[in-house]
């Protein structure tokens, strides 16, 4: 019977190259048995590149394989880690120098076997003394018994027997590494109680705490722990399998001995009987010989193996190296246990190709859940440590699609005997997921993204009103256990949202969104408790970004995104509630506040918005606190502008908030000593305002002039002294404060300011030839422009700036305008591709205006032709611009 975790998993988990049943769960299981991919074969590739990119067919990760052929026999050098080799080479090193031994002393063996029944007791066993007969005898029992031995512990773990010393003796190499895999088993096994094992008495409390847990963990699977097998019933201390192995360790040592002392005693006594063949004494000198060089390799390896091991401490070495924590000395000995079965079974070469991080993938794909966590354990403490190692160790578990479905698997796991595997796997694809091509690589697999949602679960169900009791309320350890996996997914989504098509696959995801906003949910209670759980501010602060990054997301997908929130009746709310006791936690008013920014820009989320009551007078008191709130004051700003920008109904939800509003923003812009992103974002508001108010709030707004000579002198910056945004805005709020004064003021404004109508008019035809194509940071600078030139052609003082217009050639600007108009003009501001908020008038049509008023005017052109148009765009006083049918000034944008 094949015990397993009971999964199923995507790919090949089968462990090929070896056929019948396999061993019981254990931490010291037959090494031989982990998964070879390709056959078994000692230099089998051990992955295949997923999606090969230039230069990096070979991506060498710690000093092992690389991720393309695995077939060159040479060790390869890191590539990363500071220049320092990784601390596992000292084990593989050591793996090939005991192999060396191990198969020269196999070797030697061999022969001497062969040639003792073959040439001895074939040919001269009548003419052998009783003294050589029994000593061959005993050495060839001694053989035997190692043979024997190394063959049957390895039957032992497969549950089968092999009775033939013959077949034994034939299979030595084969059994041999398979047996040394296995001989410490004295030292690896780590009692019930919780005290080390001979040999490992100075292990450290946390290594034996974890082997324990790696034994609790077998225990809740359907199949033993291997070392506890008691072989024989109420013999459970003898026959125990750890034990049986102590044993046949000693035996092999001790015939070892044994055939070393035996071949000393006749090699020194040298009186054999010839019995009539001359070839009978060097035919026992050689065995005698071959008999003590292959028991003296024996031992030699063996005092080499505990010299390392028990002096050294070579293992526990490399796991300090190595940062593997309290798994390190488990994890470390498994690898050199692979390793050495790998120089034994194939090449000696074979196993010093190995690195700790292809054999912690093997580890992750096997179907026994304590070899899955050791490998999900090793993979997390090499992707999540600050070495230099930590891309290439990320980036060779990114190109193994097997590993990757795996791990993406294991996060659905919810076993109570799971979670410690399901967290270390979290933590491996949230690292995974930092990289772009590894996101985009996660967000493929079929079913990753519920995978990942899986870990959201707060074990509550959603109560009777609809909402979702609170995953940051306390609520109990259960809820702790909870918060913890949900903090891993919340971090996974954030990361993987950074791409367009995953926040398509994650609003697709039923139920998704709804969850990730369940987590900005927040009582008042914890946002004005200094001493809330880290944790429960953490899981809003995530929360957060991920709905940041997906209402923020371009194109077709960021506007279904933003519906999609904004319909959710709770996200505004939520976010209200973070404006209004979130004061502790200022980082949390600055994410709501950009979700708040990002929602303003459709019409859905304005709608939203304004529906929230307090929500908007919360935007702006923390707008005008500017010296306590700093950038998020300026956020605050946008949040306004966005929500101002084409909309009557934001505006008069602006003006209505504060009598003094206007006043506010024009002492904002006139402020010095203010962050010149909430000057800018002041000009922005007070523009729209402005232009969408509407003839109620026209004597509100006529304080906007006051801001007329500051706006102005900003416009006269050239453009190396001045942002492109900056100059756009405030050539659009000019346009706008000039629909309350007429020709007359506007001269004695700019006079105040401090320059001259010609330089002006000067710098508005600078900015048309600076701009003589659409540029889409600015893509309503010639626009805004444009206008300005038809509110100066058209105004009381018309004649006058007509003609000099015409001086600076304004004509002919205007005409390669025409030729050069774009859909990119007719739109407020851009996500991605797609623009928003479209102007009522093409700027084509604003074009056709401005060259027909210039033309007209400047011709000898009859009386009432010129009176026909100055009464088609009225002018002067605080009449539009335009007619209401042909009103083409909107908004601004971010």
């Amino acid at each position: 019977m094949k015990y397993t975790n009971g999964r199923e998993s995507n790919g090949d988990r089968s462990r090929k190259g070896g056929g019948g049943d396999v061993p019981p769960p254990s931490i010291q299981i037959d090494m031989s048995m982990v998964r070879r991919r390709g056959g078994g074969g000692g230099s089998s590739s051990f992955f295949e590149p997923w999606t090969p990119t230039p230069g990096s067919g070979s991506v060498v990760v710690r000093g092992g394989g690389s991720s393309g052929s695995s077939g060159d026999p040479t060790p390869h050098h890191p590539s990363g880690g500071g220049g320092r080799e990784p601390p596992e080479k000292l084990l593989t090193l050591f793996a090939l120098r005991l192999a060396v031994l191990e198969k020269a002393a196999s070797g030697l063996g061999t022969l001497n076997f062969v040639w003792a029944t073959v040439v001895l007791l074939g040919g001269f066993v009548s003419n052998l003394t009783l003294t050589d007969f029994w000593c061959i005898t005993v050495i060839l029992v001694g053989e035997g018994a190692r043979v024997f031995g190394r063959s049957h512990e390895l039957e032992w773990q497969h549950h089968a027997t092999e009775t033939s010393s013959t077949a034994a003796a034939a299979g030595v190499l084969r059994s041999s590494s398979r047996f040394f895999r296995r001989v410490l088993h004295f030292h690896a096994a780590v009692s019930d109680d919780g005290g080390a094992a001979a040999g490992e008495a100075r292990a450290n409390t946390k290594s034996s705490q974890v082997q324990r847990q790696l034994a609790a963990v077998a225990k809740q699977q359907r199949g033993w722990h291997a070392p506890d097998v008691s072989l024989l019933p109420y013999t459970s201390w003898v026959s125990a399998a750890r034990n049986i192995g102590w044993l046949l360790h000693w035996l092999q040592v001790i015939s070892a001995v044994s055939c070393v002392a035996l071949s000393l005693m006749r090699l020194w006594k040298h009186d054999f009987f010839a019995g009539g063949s001359k070839n009978m004494r060097p035919a026992l000198l050689l065995f005698y010989t071959l008999a003590l060089l292959e028991a003296s390799l024996f031992l030699l390896e063996r005092a080499y193996w505990a010299w390392q091991f028990d002096r050294c401490k070579l293992l526990h070495k490399v796991a300090d190296d190595c940062h593997l924590g309290a798994c390190g000395p488990i994890a470390i000995r498994r690898f050199f246990y692979d390793a050495y079965s790998k120089c034994i079974d194939g090449s000696i070469f074979d196993g010093i190709k190995m690195d700790l991080v292809t054999f912690a993938e093997d580890l992750i794909l096997s179907d026994f859940l304590d070899e899955q966590l050791i490998g999900v354990r090793i993979l997390e403490q090499f992707a999540t440590n600050a070495a230099a190692s930590t891309g290439d160790t990320l980036r060779k578990i990114g190109t193994s699609p097997q590993s990757v479905e795996r791990l993406v698997e294991m996060l659905s796991w919810k076993r109570r005997y799971e979670e410690d595997l399901r967290r270390s796997a979290a933590e491996v694809v949230c690292k995974l997921a930092g990289k772009r091509q590894n996101a985009l690589r996660l967000s493929g697999i079929p079913g990753a993204i519920e995978s990942v949602a899986s870990l959201l679960y707060t074990g509550r169900g959603v109560a009777v009103s609809g909402m979702h009791p609170q995953p940051n309320a306390a609520a109990g350890g259960e809820d702790d256990d909870y918060l913890a996996f949900n903090l891993l997914g919340l971090r996974i989504l954030k990361k993987l949202a950074r791409d367009q098509d995953n926040c398509g696959k994650i609003e697709n995801a039923r139920g998704l969104l709804s969850k990730i906003i369940d987590f900005t949910k927040t009582l008042p209670n914890l946002l004005q408790n200094r001493h809330a759980s880290d944790s429960q501010v953490r899981a809003v602060k995530h929360a957060l970004q991920v709905v940041k990054r997906l209402v923020s997301t371009t194109g077709n997908t960021g506007e279904a995104l933003r519906r999609g929130v904004a319909a959710n009746v709770f996200a505004v709310c939520s976010l209200r509630g973070i404006l209004r006791y979130g004061q502790l936690h200022r980082e949390l008013q600055k994410l709501a506040i950009d979700v708040l920014a990002a929602l303003a820009m459709d019409d859905t989320g304005k709608e939203a918005i304004m529906a929230t009551g307090g929500l908007v007078k919360l935007l702006l008191s923390t707008f005008a606190g500017v010296e306590e709130e700093g950038e998020i004051g300026c956020n605050a700003g946008k949040a306004l502008a966005m929500l101002a920008l084409e909309s009557e109904k934001g505006c008069a939800a602006i003006l209505k908030q504060r009598a003094d509003v206007v006043d506010l923003l024009v002492s904002a812009l006139q402020d010095d000593g203010s962050d010149d992103r909430r000057r800018l974002n002041a000009a922005r508001v007070l523009r729209s305002l402005c232009a969408y108010s509407g003839p109620k709030h026209r004597e509100r707004l006529r304080v906007a002039t006051k801001a007329l000579p500051l706006v102005l002198r900003i416009t006269m910056k050239e453009n190396k002294e001045l942002d492109n945004k900056v100059l756009e805005v405030c050539v659009g709020l000019t346009t706008q404060i000039c629909r309350f004064i007429d020709g007359e003021r506007f001269a004695d404004e700019l006079r105040a300011a401090g320059v001259e109508e010609r330089a002006y008019v000067q710098r508005l035809a600078r900015i048309l030839r600076d701009y003589k194509y659409p540029e889409i940071r600015v893509p309503r600078m010639r626009r805004f422009v444009v206008q300005q030139v038809v509110w100066m052609m058209t105004c009381s003082r018309g004649d006058v700036y007509v003609e000099l217009l015409r001086e600076v050639g304004m004509e002919g600007l205007l005409g390669s305008i025409a030729d050069t108009t774009s859909e990119l003009e007719c739109y407020h501001a851009f996500s991605g591709s797609v623009g928003i908020g479209k102007h009522r008038e093409s700027f084509s049509g604003v074009v056709d205006i401005a060259l027909e008023l210039i033309t007209a005017v400047g011709r000898a052109a009859p009386a009432h032709k010129g009176e026909r148009l100055k009464g088609n765009y009225q002018t002067g006083g605080t009449e539009h611009l335009l007619t209401p049918k042909r009103n083409y000034y909107v908004g601004n944008s971010e």
